[in-house]
């Protein structure tokens, strides 16, 4: 059971209360998406004992399921992630209700899930084509290379062409956000899973992060506004990185580490443009924008101040 106290409080003073007055929560304040109460569920014809709180994904974890159930944007419930029901490669067939997300759905006592009916599985494959057909692939350019979970399930489902088309038959990259000098953005291989912005708002309370945008516009940004992440409030505390299934939020220090050693391709000359290259020169990992916020909330001392004392 959690002991941390921001976590547990954003569940029991109901979705009304906000985190704070500055600050856009990520799904925290959402309601419980778990069972109400206790349950046993049958998964691929073998019972499963749930627990108040749990979800069919969790069922389906507890036992070898026929069908691959892939889930690419639940996290670990212990780190405070999710669920979120963005990525819908969770899909499961129930008699009960048909097909439903299982990441965020309530088991029911007497449940049937059945996770490799036809209906289910192509649901799972057209969903994960979908990701893929929004995504650079190209991975040997790519820092996460061998440490993806976009990659690994797509490898465990024997993808060889996502029916969809890829990202560079049809549209421009978006720029590579080069700008932090402890993250790099990489939108391009974003699959808006919400992971990093949870981690952001709801796990290290930054206020950070944000979805923001519509439809095929959709893109990680920054709840103060800023075009990239060096304008942004970020502390560099990469814990976003952390929880990225993809290479779209990597350490500076790793965009480059399990990169396939092609003389003349590299990470960043993958991406058609890169912006904030100067990095470098910061000087230090904190933005400006939250050292001015620090200085303005908590005025640093002066020696003025110090000598009164």
């Amino acid at each position: 059971m959690s002991t941390d106290p921001i976590w547990e409080n954003s569940h029991t003073t109901g979705p009304d209360v906000p985190f704070t007055e500055d600050i856009a929560p990520g799904t925290a304040n959402d309601p419980a998406a778990g069972a109400t109460e206790a349950a046993t569920v049958t998964v691929d014809g073998e019972p499963v004992a749930v627990e108040e709180g749990e979800t069919l994904l969790d069922a389906c974890e507890r036992v070898e399921t026929e069908g691959e159930v892939l889930a690419l944007c639940s996290y670990d419930e212990e780190e405070k992630i999710g669920p979120r029901s963005e990525c819908r490669t969770c899909m499961v067939d129930t008699e009960e209700h048909g097909v439903v997300p299982s990441c965020s759905f309530p088991p029911e006592e007497g449940m049937t899930v059945t996770t490799d009916t036809a209906a289910a599985s192509e649901a799972r494959d057209v969903n994960l084509d979908l990701l893929l057909s929004n995504h650079n692939l190209l991975c040997t350019t790519c820092g996460q290379n061998g440490r993806c979970d976009l990659q690994d399930v797509s490898i465990q489902n024997e993808v060889e062409e996502p029916r969809y088309g890829v990202m560079h038959d049809r549209s421009e990259l978006v720029p590579l956000d080069d700008s932090s000098p402890f993250i790099q953005i990489d939108r391009n291989k974003c699959i808006l899973c919400n992971r990093c912005v949870e981690a952001c708002n709801d796990v290290q309370v930054e206020g950070v992060l944000r979805m923001e945008g519509s439809g095929e516009d959709t893109r990680i940004g920054f709840q103060n506004g800023a075009e990239t992440m060096m304008e942004s409030t970020c502390v560099s505390c990469g814990h976003c990185a952390t929880v990225c299934p993809t290479g779209a939020l990597v350490e500076q220090g790793l965009v480059d580490s399990t990169t396939l050693p092609v003389p003349g391709f590299t990470h960043k000359n993958s991406a058609e443009e890169i912006i904030g290259e100067d990095y470098e020169h910061q000087p230090g990992q904190m933005t400006p924008m939250k050292r001015r916020e620090d200085t303005e909330n908590e005025p640093a001392a002066t020696f003025e101040s110090v000598g009164d004392d």
